[in-house]
Formats: structure tokens, C-alpha cells, sequence
């Protein structure tokens, strides 16, 4: 697959300083690059910026997506490495949003040379309560079938509901519309094999294979990635940093952008020198 094929795939935008160091934003479930754009003019002047969508996501080739191929993270994560190799622009700072900072755990275990570092945002490497290891997800096993079955039997209606709840900010209506529109634009059979790929994984065995520099960046109230969850992902990346951000809900670069562009900034400009 040629660059050309990639771009349009993926949808990638490219902007920024055109020999900054790279910063990838990678979007979560229900999501496309468009949530980045309160956060990305706050990074052009220093870094040049790559936008992309998932396919099955945004205006990516929607032709391009498989259930075989995407019911699992492992087709996201070949996305995320066959971008690093099509583009060539060296190591890349990853942000990862949600369930994409687990795809950049695993591109980064599996071929650590493309990237300079990880930036995990809201990151949960499994949703689920394993009352076993006294692993705290912030919901039990009961609560994500519930949550799969709605969204099973009335996917617009699981959006209007669960999109605020993600969202966190009661007080600033706009912001769970804007999500809600945003899961509402997402083909409902390819959400519902995602929402399966993002609330039924379990990564946490694969962080501590992380061996490039990352930060964890955690929100003050989050009911989706509880704090216990963040604390949980930095100790178990070796060397890692964690950093709470002053933002309420799952999605800080919407209700924070301002804290969570700098957040970025400064772990980019640290990693990529």
C-alpha cells in the first residue's frame, strides 16, 4: 500500500511547522480527528502535526474496514505502524486518546524505533473490574454487558444517553451534543464491533513492554478512566510519568484544550528534543 492509498484511507492531515518535531493525534471510539481541533493551533507553531481518522471512522475509506480485520486492537495497531512507515517522518510523538493509547502500546511494544515517545490521554488498559487482582476498571462485568446490549438494540438512542456521561461536563450541554453527533455519524454496525474492541480488551499485560518514554495524562474526574486506572497504567510503564489535567469527563482536549495542548507540548518537546 503506497502513501498515496494510506493518506486516503486514514484520511491523514498534515499541518504544523514543517520541520517540527511529529506529533500523531489518534482519536478514541465514536470519535474522528475533528476532536482534535481545539488543541491542534496550540501545537502547529512547534510541531508538525499529523491528523488521521480510523477506518470506519470520519472520512476515512469506509470500504477499507472489515469485521475480520477490525474486531480486535492488533488491526488498529498495524494501522497506526503502517502510517509511521508510509509517511517517514522518524520518530513520532503518539497521542493517544482512550482506546488509542492502547493502540500505541502495542505499535510502540512491537517497533519502539518509530516513536519518540507516548502521550496515553485517558488511557484504560481494560474497563473492567477484575475483583481477582483487585484491578479497579470502573465498571463491573454486569455494567458493560448492559452497555454492549443497549448499544446492541438502539444505537442512537445508547449515544444520547452514554455520549453526556463520556463527555462529564453537565454544565456545558454543547459539548455531549457534539460527541452525540459524532457517535450518530459513525456507521452503527462498525461502532458496535468497535465499542466491543474498546470495552471487552484487557491490555495489562502489555505495559511493560513500553520501552520509549511515556506520559500518562489523567483528568481530575473521569467516570470512564477512573484515577485509580492512570495510576495503575504509570506504574506499570516502566519510567513513565503521570500528570492529572484540570478537566472533568473522558475527553480533555474538548473541555481542557487549552491544559491538554500543554500538556503535549511540553512531553514533546522533552522526547523528540
Amino acid at each position: 500500500m503506497d502513501i498515496q492509498d494510506i493518506r486516503e484511507r486514514n484520511h491523514v492531515t498534515v499541518t504544523g511547522r514543517a520541520d517540527g518535531p511529529v506529533v500523531m493525534l489518534s482519536h478514541g471510539f465514536g470519535c474522528d480527528q475533528n476532536l482534535w481541533r481545539l488543541v491542534v493551533p496550540a501545537l502547529e507553531p512547534d510541531f508538525r502535526v499529523v491528523l488521521f481518522d480510523h477506518v470506519g471512522a470520519g472520512r476515512s475509506d469506509l470500504s477499507a474496514w472489515s469485521e475480520a480485520r477490525y474486531s480486535t486492537l492488533e488491526g488498529y495497531t498495524e494501522d497506526v505502524l503502517r502510517l509511521c512507515h508510509a509517511l517517514d517522518m522518524g520518530p513520532v510523538v503518539f497521542v493517544g486518546h482512550s482506546v488509542s493509547a492502547m493502540m500505541g502500546v502495542l505499535a510502540a511494544a512491537r517497533e519502539p524505533e518509530c516513536f519518540a515517545g507516548l502521550f496515553l490521554l485517558t488511557p484504560s488498559p481494560r474497563y473492567i473490574d477484575d475483583p481477582a487482582t483487585g484491578y479497579r476498571g470502573g465498571f463491573s462485568a454486569a455494567d458493560i454487558d448492559e452497555l454492549l446490549e443497549s448499544l446492541e438494540s438502539n444505537y442512537l438512542g445508547w449515544s444520547a444517553t452514554m455520549a453526556p456521561v463520556i463527555m462529564g461536563n453537565p454544565d456545558r450541554p454543547e459539548l455531549g451534543e457534539e460527541l452525540t453527533n459524532s457517535f450518530c455519524r459513525t456507521d452503527p454496525h462498525i461502532a458496535r464491533v468497535f465499542a466491543r474492541v474498546t470495552f471487552l480488551s484487557d491490555n495489562r499485560a502489555d505495559l511493560d513492554a513500553v520501552a520509549v518514554p511515556a506520559l500518562i495524562a489523567q483528568d481530575a474526574q473521569d467516570t470512564i478512566a477512573p484515577r485509580e486506572v492512570g495510576e495503575f497504567v504509570h506504574a506499570r510503564i516502566p519510567g513513565s510519568r503521570l500528570v492529572t489535567l484540570p478537566a472533568t469527563g473522558h475527553c480533555p482536549q474538548l473541555s481542557a484544550p487549552e491544559a491538554t495542548a500543554a500538556a503535549i507540548a511540553e512531553f514533546a518537546a522533552g522526547v523528540a528534543g
